[in-house]
């Protein structure tokens, strides 16, 4: 997929990219049954306090319902559009079931309109085709796995991204994810056939900060910029350092990221951590 890029006219649009949408379907409309209205929150918790910083305005957005389950077995359905979808990084398919139920599905590369698609034991081995992992053959590419058997698939689902079944351990699956770590996922989940869609979202410059606050994304100021009262880097005489062995967020935790799992429960499954600046 082609990205667009623009004469630089401007500063604005010198280095600016976008999507060719090469492979959307021309005049599809979204299915009117399958939309929901967005719920903006600014950022703010249910008391109506700011809790995560930066979000604000952008563009008005519908929400598409997406399919995660796939649990029409047995029922074949066909593609009937690929379309755009504003809250995810991927492109969406719609497909008409024989049933006459119509419903969105995250597309993988290489689905195109008119493709069936199938869910169950006895689909084949297909972009766009679900089936569990104990069904599929070692070094597929996956996506839209299972955590849970019939939650309906929470992991690599954004632009890009897939997963390789590496081989079996008993009723576990072993999977390779994205991110590099390997771990292991009961072979009753479920997973997609294919690679995400839409491989060149990481390709994208936003090239402007008008494009930022269109996707609802506000301004973020240096804690060096501000004053002692307001940040931990703030204050000093010119441009001073941050005065802190590590940079810290305004309340003083470690901004660069640090430890957080402290799921112990689930650590057995894990059988390699992921490798930083190794993700591909």
């Amino acid at each position: 997929m082609p990205m667009k890029t623009f004469k630089p006219t401007s500063a604005g649009r010198r280095h600016m990219t976008v999507s060719g949408f090469d492979e959307i379907t021309r005049g599809a409309r979204p299915e009117k049954a399958l939309l929901k209205g967005g719920n903006r929150s600014g950022g703010r918790n249910n008391r109506g306090r700011i809790t995560t910083r930066h979000i604000g305005g952008g563009h008005k957005r519908r929400l598409r319902v997406i399919d995660f389950r796939r649990e029409k077995d047995g029922v074949p359905g066909t593609v009937v559009s690929i379309q755009y979808d504003p809250y995810r990084t991927a492109r969406i398919a719609l497909v008409s079931y024989k049933d006459g139920d119509k419903r969105y599905i995250v597309a993988p590369v290489g689905l195109k309109v008119g493709a069936t698609v199938e869910s169950g034991v006895k689909a084949d081995i297909l972009p766009g085709n679900c089936l569990p992992l104990r069904n599929i053959p070692d070094g597929t590419v996956i996506h839209n796995i299972e955590i849970k058997q019939g939650r309906g698939g929470q992991l690599v689902r954004s632009a890009g991204s897939g997963a390789q079944l590496l081989g079996r351990d008993g009723d576990y699956a072993i999977i390779r994810m994205p991110s590099t770590e390997i771990r292991k996922i009961h072979q009753d989940c479920r997973a997609v056939v294919g690679q995400v869609s839409n491989p060149d979202h990481e390709n994208i410059t936003i090239g402007k900060a008008g494009r930022s606050r269109w996707l609802g994304i506000r301004p973020t100021n240096r804690g060096a910029s501000m004053n002692p009262c307001d940040h931990p880097h703030g204050g000093g005489e010119g441009k001073a350092g941050q005065g802190n062995p590590h940079p810290v967020s305004p309340w003083g935790m470690p901004a660069k990221g640090y430890k957080t799992r402290a799921n112990k429960r689930t650590q057995r499954f894990i059988i390699t951590r992921r490798q930083p600046g190794k993700r591909g």
